[in-house]
């Protein structure tokens, strides 16, 4: 199975993505309305963030390329000084940039 994603079709898949995006995120607003937020709801929600991280930076750690992992040890080593994010995610841009680079 294809999909043609020349033309008017490259659209249409990004306006599906787009409401399904908006559709997820609403329902999830809608659906917690009837949940109420207790502590034991309230860890589960702050696991969950780092959770999801983990599951996303796992496998760039183990399957990357060298300008990935640097990137990563130069993230986590400028947020463990620094603690500023956004200083620790742009160094991790200009790591992974340099070592692409040369």
């Amino acid at each position: 199975m294809s999909i043609d994603t020349a033309g008017a079709c490259a659209l249409i898949i990004i306006g599906v993505m787009a409401i399904v995006t908006l559709a997820t995120r609403w329902g999830g607003i809608f659906i917690m309305d009837f949940v109420p937020i207790n502590d034991r709801v309230q860890q589960f929600i702050n696991a969950m963030s780092g959770s999801v991280l983990i599951a996303l930076l796992t496998p760039l750690a183990i399957n990357g390329d060298m300008g990935a992992k640097l990137a990563l040890i130069a993230t986590a080593i400028t947020m463990l000084v620094l603690k500023k994010p956004l200083i620790a995610i742009a160094a991790g841009i200009v790591v992974a940039a340099l070592v692409r680079q040369f």
